[in-house]
């Protein structure tokens, strides 16, 4: 029988389990604070429902990591009708920012005035392409509206794992090199494939060396836009002994023409993987670039490591 104080004399109490301290201790769940700017994927290359299709994965993918995060898409080279231009997508999240801010005055609701960035401005790409980069950097200077602009996606071991990743469902690498089966079509060596001139390949060289010690083969960044630079680090590979050669293309995707990256797979005179995509790193880069910038989250973690 129980007492009006709690169980009987002899009965199990069942008390509420401490928060575990430590290290160990689970993290709070993290929400977006309130009235945080807007994260704003700025998507370069011709917009299509393709590259939409993309663009809303990746920011589903940044919002199901970050509840409450107020995520948009502005197109580089957007029409304003369809796809909406970067320029326009940040005037219009000033608007309504201005807007909830007077709604909640008329209503009589104690409002902070809005100050510090409308947005947080992250550009779609895996490496830095100055040409793109200007074209971001210009339609946030014209767009009139406070908003910070972050750095590319990479290099990052999150952008390695995609790689190997992208490569395996080629079937041009082992997904577990610690199971030990062989892929028929594995390469032995690998062109890693960037946009953006002699900064992106340094840029992608410092991911190909993580690719590389997940692959247990040699990776060489090439680039895309300079001419003769696939021919040439195929050949490289070549002369240092890899027979059996991939093309991994370092790219989100809709930054450049799929077309370029087939044909430098022909120059190269090897098979290709698919760009890297709507991989779920791809989401959480994104992610991590706008906490970071706003200060309230730590980068994300580096992957499970394939061995």
């Amino acid at each position: 029988m129980s007492s009006p104080t709690g169980p009987a004399s002899g009965l199990p109490v069942r008390m509420p389990r401490p928060r575990q301290p430590g290290r160990h201790r689970r993290p709070e769940p993290l929400a977006a604070p309130e009235g945080a700017p807007a994260l704003v994927l700025a998507v370069p290359g011709t917009p299509g429902t393709a590259t939409r299709g993309l663009a809303e994965e990746v920011v589903s993918i940044a919002r199901s990591e970050l509840p409450g995060l107020d995520a948009l898409i502005g197109y580089v080279d957007g029409d304003d009708s369809e796809f909406p231009t970067l320029q326009s997508v940040l005037s219009r999240a000033a608007d309504e920012r201005t807007a909830r801010y007077e709604q909640a005055l008329a209503a009589g609701v104690e409002a902070k005035e809005p100050d510090g960035p409308v947005a947080v401005v992250v550009p779609l790409l895996a490496g830095p392409d100055s040409a793109l980069l200007r074209q971001v950097r210009q339609a946030v200077m014209d767009s009139r509206v406070a908003a910070e602009l972050t750095d590319v996606l990479g290099p990052h071991p999150l952008l390695a794992e995609a790689l190997h990743v992208r490569l395996s469902e080629a079937g041009l690498a082992r997904a577990d090199r610690a199971r030990l089966f062989t892929v028929a079509t594995a390469a032995d060596g690998i062109i890693l494939a960037s946009v953006g001139g002699d900064e992106a390949v340094q840029a992608a060289g410092i991911t190909g060396m993580l690719l590389a010690a997940r692959l247990a083969v040699p990776v060489m960044a090439a680039a895309l836009d300079q001419e003769g630079s696939i021919s040439a680090v195929a050949e490289q590979l070549r002369s240092s002994g890899s027979q059996q050669l991939a093309l991994a293309p370092y790219l989100i995707g809709p930054e450049i023409d799929a077309e370029l990256v087939q044909a430098a797979a022909k120059e190269a005179d090897c098979s290709a993987a698919e760009a890297l995509g709507a991989y779920p790193a791809i989401g959480k880069l994104a992610l991590a670039k706008y906490t970071t910038a706003l200060g309230i989250a730590p980068q994300p973690s580096q992957g499970t490591p394939v061995h």
